[in-house]
């Protein structure tokens, strides 16, 4: 036992676990790690041999995608920090430490603004640990090694209950064993794991209920007026419809939608673009088979679920359009407008917009991916044809003007497409569609692509300015620039020319 002291009781528990080997101790680690952030702080008490040592370094190998990382016990030096690829992690073992007070002198505030911490042997730091650490106590209960688990943030009992519903769903559902890592996600509140199993990976999207910014009235107010997903039936009925028209879209090996868990394959990480930059034989590969499945007219609204139910693809209507790009009003144009912003001048903007709006409707619809760019177009260089592409990330599908896609490519929010690469995908585009129908209207096509291209753009200036001063993200301010040479430049359109006149006059 401890000198001086004893074991913290944990008087409110939410969760005690068996671990009956080492195994389920580091599949342990390995669950919640996936959750960690900043400022989390977990406490792990125990007896000696308890666990504690076992969970710390399964957790920082998992966390380093090291499962061979020497990683010794801190008993001497008191704390070892770890900086790894997604987030800096210290290891304290306080069983040598003196007075609580020399862990203000090891930086334990320091080191919680960095990153994430666990101690061993947490009760001799006394009261200077945060009240809203993670407690894991490991210990033998009736003859088998337990954990249980307390915390008074609640936040904390989420997060677990998350992580641990995820495992189980993947027991059930034939995936009992595969390791889970985390991948990269996108500004959506959708969290990516990408499983591995002994021969095969595959990607989980765990959609849960928005909670925080995302799940304010606001928020939920606004994603139902621009229709985005709300769950993931979308991804299951958009999915097969895809499939039904022979495009390169990962298959669903498992779903569960009440849980708002799915799993799919994996189609790597290589994409369209590489290094930053696009890589124009691929992007050419990507026009061309937007261009093909818009030639099928794929514009069926009810889709199918398989299970006798039906998903109703949403209209993109003028209204979604509208409230999509008052965001540039909303937060853009306070940052670059020479004059205070009236109210006004967004009646103006509004009325100019829905002028546009009007002309662009003589353009196709269809099915709108939503997101047609190079982060979610995926590129397999073993395949062949077509199937070197995978799309993801389509699951807002709307019923909408077909030419929203095409400008979704030739203006990509992530990387520069210059304008000798926009003008050869806007040609093989519209030279793939001819090939399929020589009717093709071109000049109505012009004109879509325009409008819904301008509408993009203003929405995602402002999408990236909220980003940056709402919720604290100031990165994607990186992007700015090249978004704002795009609106340039997509502004000397005829069918845009009233626009135009109104924003300069603005900046002026």
């Amino acid at each position: 036992m401890l000198p001086d002291t004893v074991l913290r009781t944990l008087d409110s528990p939410f969760i005690t676990l068996k671990l009956p080997d080492e195994a389920a101790t580091a599949e342990l680690a390995e669950a919640i790690s996936l959750f960690l952030s900043k400022d989390d702080l977990i406490a792990l008490s125990g007896d000696l041999g308890a666990g504690k040592s076992t969970f710390s370094r399964a957790l920082i190998r998992h966390l380093a995608e090291d499962p061979n990382l020497e990683v010794p016990s801190p008993t001497f030096t008191l704390v070892q920090s770890y900086d790894l690829p997604r987030l800096s992690v210290s290891h304290f073992d306080l069983y040598r430490l003196e007075e609580p007070d020399e862990l203000t002198e090891l930086g334990l505030e320091e080191l919680l603004e960095e990153g994430a911490v666990l101690i061993e042997w947490p009760e001799l730091g006394g009261d200077l640990l945060p009240a809203n650490a993670l407690w894991l106590q490991f210990a033998e209960i009736d003859g088998v090694r337990c954990v249980t688990m307390q915390s008074s943030e609640e936040d904390w009992s989420r997060r677990l209950q998350r992580t641990l519903s995820i495992r189980w769903f993947l027991t059930d559902s034939g995936f009992a064993g595969v390791e889970r890592h985390y991948l990269a996600g996108d500004a959506s509140t959708r969290r990516y794991e990408r499983l591995v199993g002994d021969d095969v990976t595959s990607v989980l999207m765990d959609w849960n209920k928005p909670d925080g910014a995302a799940g304010t009235k606001e928020a939920l107010s606004y994603n139902a007026k621009v229709h985005r997903a709300k769950d993931a039936q979308s991804v299951i009925a958009v999915t097969n419809e895809l499939l039904r028209c022979s495009m390169p879209v990962p298959r669903i090996l498992a779903c569960d939608v009440t849980a708002g868990l799915v799993v799919q394959e994996d189609f790597g990480d290589e994409r369209i673009a590489d290094a930053g930059e696009p890589v124009p034989d691929r992007f050419v590969a990507a026009i061309n088979l937007l261009a093909q499945f818009h030639a099928k007219s794929c514009t069926k609204a009810a889709l199918p679920l398989g299970d006798g139910r039906t998903y109703q693809v949403p209209e993109y209507s003028r209204s979604a359009l509208l409230t999509e790009a008052g965001l540039f009003f909303d937060w853009f144009l306070p940052e670059v407008s020479a004059k205070t912003v009236q109210r006004e001048d967004r009646s103006r903007f509004d009325g100019i917009l829905t002028r546009a709006l009007e002309q662009a409707a003589i353009g196709e619809t269809g099915l709108v991916l939503r997101d047609f760019h190079s982060p979610n177009i995926l590129w397999r260089q073993e395949r062949r044809g077509d199937e070197r592409l995978g799309l993801i990330d389509y699951q807002d599908a709307v019923i909408g003007l077909l030419a929203y896609d095409v400008g979704s490519l030739l203006y990509d929010a992530r990387v520069t497409v210059d304008e000798a690469l926009e003008n050869r995908l806007r040609n093989a585009y519209v030279a793939t569609r001819k090939a399929h129908d020589k009717t093709f209207d071109v000049v109505a096509f012009e004109i879509a692509l325009a409008v819904m291209s301008v509408q993009r753009i203003l929405k995602i200036l402002g999408i990236f300015y909220r980003l940056a001063r709402r919720d604290n993200k100031p990165a994607y301010l990186a992007h700015v620039p090249r978004m704002t040479a795009y609106l340039d430049r997509v502004l000397k359109e005829p069918a845009l020319r009233e626009f135009n006149e109104w924003f300069r006059a603005l900046k002026r």
